[in-house]
């Protein structure tokens, strides 16, 4: 897969030291998989939420941070839509109709 967004992770990754490895190994996965439907996903990260319009939720670090993106199957291209903490999170999602 194709990340797009690669400069909120770094950002991300610079405010939450301890995230990193966590970080840098997602990213390494993401790219060297052909995620093609869902369950593609799932099959390497258990937890991982899955919301309309292909949007893919990460528990980072045992669910205390959260990485949002957007996967487009068909063309092998990942969008990093959101990272940070479960508490902002839970608010972000709160504030949406």
């Amino acid at each position: 897969m194709r990340i797009v967004g690669r400069d909120e992770l770094d950002e991300f990754s610079r405010a939450h030291a301890d995230a990193r490895p966590w970080i840098a190994n997602w990213i390494a996965d993401a790219e060297a998989a052909q995620w093609q439907r869902p369950q593609d996903i799932k099959g390497s990260y258990a937890s991982a939420s899955f919301l309309p319009d292909n949007v893919v939720i990460f528990n980072v670090k045992g669910n205390r941070y959260r990485l949002e993106v957007q996967a487009a199957y068909k063309t092998g291209i990942v969008v990093v839509r959101w990272a940070g903490t479960h508490a902002e999170y839970t608010k972000r999602m709160s504030e949406k109709p």
